[in-house]
Order: structure tokens, then sequence, then C-alpha cells
């Protein structure tokens, strides 16, 4: 039996890599239509930004929810327009699997569960969004892949800023080498957290700031060298808070070695806020200042453009839109499982060299 959420809260490959299409998606796919979306956890991040998205997304819409508090998902059916009876249990998976305005489970619960949730979507027939992070372990990373092979169904991660004009010029510079290749780069991302969360509970979240805000921080690295980091050395920064953060760190400093001589240098907490990123070239630099990793009103500027302004948009309704499309219409997505999976390895590397002290080379196969 899956968990409540109730009860819990109480790439390998580079950006163009696409996980293998399924062979055959349903006519309803085809069509050209909205695909049907459930979200599975109703937290803060479903309400407070998926559910709005959702009202705007074209390719996608909202048909279904799987949570272990009825009354929020009536609240969503009755903003959505979609019926009652939609509204599911943790434990009835095999009601999901026989609604075929289902498409796609976008997975929303806590990280420690993102593995059982995503194999049992798997198992009822269904595409997945699953957000980021992952998983907790590599491990449940290739178990969650190996469940969408076997059920020939698709696998996203909510790595919404792969379709964020900001961070979409970034991966440009880094592939056409405008500036060159950006060799040093710096970034930090983190807040301050004071109060318990499930953020730091190891079995839910599978670490503290880095898997929450240091994620971002990785993928803007492996964005800016177009490249996979070869090893790692990290330290942890000692404790503000000891009696809060008594399972995971509050804050960590880390080194990432590329294969091309690039380096990163990494700061990731939950005691302070901040949120920068610099990557230099021979020819020019890409910058962003607070905030840049967040849903809106990015500060990112270039050497060559200054500072950038792409208007007002939704971050969360462009990736499910695009995920959607992508899965209708049997097209590749950068978002894949394999690059979700990628960074859980990078991440375990980082823990691995806190635990030993030592500089760890990585390894994706």
């Amino acid at each position: 039996m899956s968990p409540t959420r109730r009860e819990f809260l109480g790439s390998l490959g580079g950006l163009a890599t696409g996980y293998a299409l399924a062979p055959a998606l349903r006519a309803a796919e085809d069509s050209g239509k909205p695909l049907g979306l459930a979200l599975c956890g109703l937290g803060n991040y479903s309400n407070g930004e998926l559910s709005p998205a959702l009202l705007e997304t074209k390719n996608v819409k909202l048909v279904a929810v799987i949570t272990g508090t009825r009354e929020k998902g009536v609240k969503l059916a009755k903003l959505h327009g979609f019926d009652e009876a939609n509204i599911y249990s943790y434990e009835q998976w095999d009601k999901v699997a026989a609604n075929k305005a289902i498409d796609v489970v976008y997975v929303v619960t806590p990280p420690g569960i993102h593995a059982q949730n995503v194999v049992a979507a798997f198992g009822a027939g269904k595409h997945v969004i699953c957000e980021k992070p992952m998983a907790t372990s590599v491990a449940d990373c290739d178990t969650m892949i190996a469940a969408g092979k076997k059920a020939g169904k698709r696998l996203a991660i909510g790595y919404r800023l792969h379709f964020d004009p900001y961070h979409q010029e970034l991966v440009r510079l880094a592939r056409t080498q405008e500036f060159g290749p950006f060799m040093k780069i710096k970034t930090a991302n983190g807040f301050t957290l004071r109060r318990k969360s499930w953020r730091i509970e190891k079995k839910l979240a599978g670490g503290g700031a880095l898997t929450d805000m240091g994620i971002y921080s990785i993928h803007a690295c492996c964005m800016a060298t177009d490249a996979n980091p070869i090893s790692v050395t990290a330290k942890e920064l000692p404790k503000t808070q000891p009696e809060l953060f008594t399972e995971v760190e509050q804050a960590l400093e880390f080194r990432l070695e590329f294969a091309s001589g690039a380096v990163a240098d990494v700061w990731s907490g939950y005691d302070a806020n901040r949120s920068e990123f610099y990557a230099e070239a021979a020819k020019g630099w890409f910058k962003g200042e607070k905030p840049v990793f967040s849903y809106r009103n990015l500060n990112i500027s270039t050497s060559a453009k200054g500072k950038m302004d792409f208007g007002v948009f939704r971050q969360q309704q462009r990736h499910m839109d695009g995920v959607a499309a992508a899965f209708r219409d049997e097209k590749p997505v950068t978002c894949t499982g394999q690059l979700g999976r990628r960074d859980i390895v990078i991440i375990e590397g980082i823990y691995e060299s806190i635990k030993t002290g030592k500089k760890v080379e990585l390894k994706y196969a």
C-alpha cells in the first residue's frame, strides 16, 4: 500500500538525449487534442504553481488528482471542472488505470516516495512526469526507468528551466560557443530555513539543501558546459542550527570538474538567501543575479545582450505544454529520466566526497 502524503508530512547523456519513444500511443494522443493529466500529490507546488499553469496550458488539461486529502481534490475539481469521481487516494491505482481520460500522471510527492508512485503510475498504463529530484538514489532511478520501458510509456522530469528562454540562451551559448567554451563557473542557490519540514527529513528528501536547491546549480553547470562532470570534491559547512538539521546537511560547497578543463564552484544552503550564477568564457559571460532559478522575473544578462527580458509567462505552463506535446506527437524531450538519473549520480558523488574527504570520480553507466 502506498503511504499518503499526509502520513509522510505528519544522464547519463547530455541535454539533447531523448527517452526511447513508446512504440505506439493511443489514438486520442495522436489526434492533437490535449492530454489528460492527473496530479499525484497536492502540496504547495501543485496548488500554487501547477494548478494555475494548467489553466493556461493548451496541450494538457487537469482531469484528475491523487491525494491523501480529499478536500484538496474537491477544490481543484471545482476550479478545473472535472468530476469529483476523479479524486483518488494513493491506494486507488486500479481506478487510475481504468480512467481512460488520464494520459499522464505528474508525481509531485516528496522525493523519497517518487519511485513507488512513478512505478505505480506506469503500472496503471500512464506516461509520467516526475518532479525533481527524480529520486533519492540511483537505484530508484533505474527502477523507475525500467518500469517505464516495461510499460511502453515515457518519463519526463520536472526540469521546467529546459523550457525557460533565459536558460535556453545559456544552452545556445554553450553549444554555439559564441563566447568560446565556458571554463569558469560560480553559482549559489539557497534560502533560510528555520522550521521543521519534510525537506530536512532524510527519508523523504534524500538530503538537505543539495537535493532541494543545489540541484539547480548542478543542472545549470551542465547546461553551461554542455557536458557531464567527471569528478567532484565536496565539503559540508558548519551548521548554525544543529538542533534543526539533525538528519541532513544545512549547507555545503563543492567543485565540479569537466573533461574540457572547465571547473564549477558551487554553494548550496538553507542558511542564506542566495541565487547567483556566473559562467565565464574567453570572449564573454553569462550572469544571473537573484533570482536566477526562480519561477518568474529572472535577472539574467550576457556580455553581448545585457539584461534580457522575455516578458511575463509561467515556466510550468511551458514545461507541461512542451512535455505533453512531445508525448502526444512522439517527439523527443530533453528532460528525460536519464537526465534525472545523471543528476542523482552527481548528488551521490557529492555525498560520497563529503563522507570520505576525497575527490570522487563520477561514473554514469
